[in-house]
């Protein structure tokens, strides 16, 4: 019941999680960016929401730590809803089920539903009775161990996630999956209890599914998880499989993920302290040609080169007033520059926006 919190469907390059879809290695870069300080605050809430833990799992009243753990939990989501990726959830969804299942009269549904369970007297019909009382576990469960979950994943996926950011060589599928093999044992024993590769805390089924924004069903890879670490890891791991990998920006030292092989140096987020409030990779494009992520082979470039060669091409043949070529060359220029710092643009509305029509009907309204 409710494994929204921890699940991902995967299908072929992209990841769904809570109705969003994304690059897979998304999630798993993300939260190699959370920081030390924003992990010491949940702690502090997970050492409150760890109390009733305890006493559920001791099958014992847990209804006197209301209303402190209710209130650890909302602000636990408080925290997460400002930080990806947690910040990807459904936050007003999980707001008003922890609003509903954090309460006293839950805890005793909890502690009368183990009481059944355990004395096999639970009827299939009292599965819709105890269902508030089995969310209330598992928030309790995964916030009582976020911290420790989240501290586990970056202790072991940091120092992996450098050395993938040091392949320069063959930054593909192929390239990731031999880095893989030498950083990891090839041998492997699920009863040696490597935490990094841990199959004990997943489980996977294969759905047919309509993906957001779509119309057609897809056959999905759907995992469920008992911990935010297991889904990290999974999403790393997957999005190495496809070529997708972490990559620190040169510039404000986050994490951000790559797609294809090229060698990308910047992310495309604000640089930090800068007045001018521009990205990284506008700042990394004015460190020199040398140093320059974008090559003269880019498909971002390869289609302003092109526009460009078609316009000369139309002044020649008469086809193209001077006046009008200018002005469609300028925009072909910012629209250029525009489509190397952002990439959704880049992806979107840029390779349109630069076709011979459309250029001249914007010029012509500039003039």
């Amino acid at each position: 019941m409710n494994q929204e919190l921890m699940t991902l469907d995967f299908w072929q390059d992209t990841v769904i999680y809570e109705g969003k879809i994304f690059p897979i290695g998304t999630l798993a870069c993300d939260a190699l960016n959370v920081p030390a300080d924003t992990i010491s605050k949940m702690n502090e809430q997970c050492e409150k929401i760890n109390l009733m833990l305890g006493a559920m799992n001791a099958k014992q009243d847990a209804s006197a730590l209301f209303p402190m753990v209710r209130e650890a939990a909302l602000a636990m989501l408080d925290i997460l809803s400002k930080t990806p990726p947690f910040s990807y959830m459904d936050v007003p969804k999980h707001r008003e089920r922890i609003e509903r299942v954090f309460t006293t009269d839950c805890a005793l549904s909890h502690l009368e539903c183990v009481q059944k369970a355990n004395s096999g007297t639970m009827q299939l019909e009292d599965l819709v009775k105890y269902e508030d009382a089995v969310l209330l576990e598992r928030y309790t469960a995964v916030f009582g161990h976020l911290a420790f979950s989240l501290g586990e994943y970056q202790k072991a996926m940091l120092d992996f996630a450098e050395k993938s950011d040091s392949n320069e060589a063959d930054r593909t599928a192929e390239g990731f999956a031999k880095m893989f093999g030498s950083y990891f044992p090839p041998e492997f024993s699920i009863t040696e209890g490597n935490a990094w590769m841990s199959v004990s805390n997943q489980s996977v089924q294969y759905v047919s599914t309509i993906r957001p924004g779509e119309d057609v069903a897809k056959l999905v890879k759907r995992m469920h998880y008992v911990s935010f670490v297991g889904m990290f890891r999974s999403d790393l791991f997957e999005g190495l499989c496809v070529g997708h990998a972490p990559k620190k920006c040169k510039i404000c030292g986050k994490w951000f993920l790559t797609t294809n092989a090229r060698h990308t140096k910047y992310c495309g987020g604000y640089a930090p302290e800068d007045k001018l409030h521009r990205t990284c990779r506008q700042i990394g494009n004015l460190k020199g040609r040398e140093q320059r992520e974008l090559a003269d082979d880019h498909p971002v470039i390869q289609i302003y080169e092109k526009r460009l060669n078609t316009i000369n091409r139309y002044i020649k043949r008469g086809k193209l007033d001077d006046d009008v070529a200018e002005v469609m060359k300028k925009l072909a220029k910012d629209k250029m520059l525009r489509a190397k710092s952002n990439v959704a643009y880049a992806k979107g509305a840029y390779e349109k926006e630069m076709e011979q029509a459309a250029l001249k009907k914007e010029a012509l309204k500039r003039i």
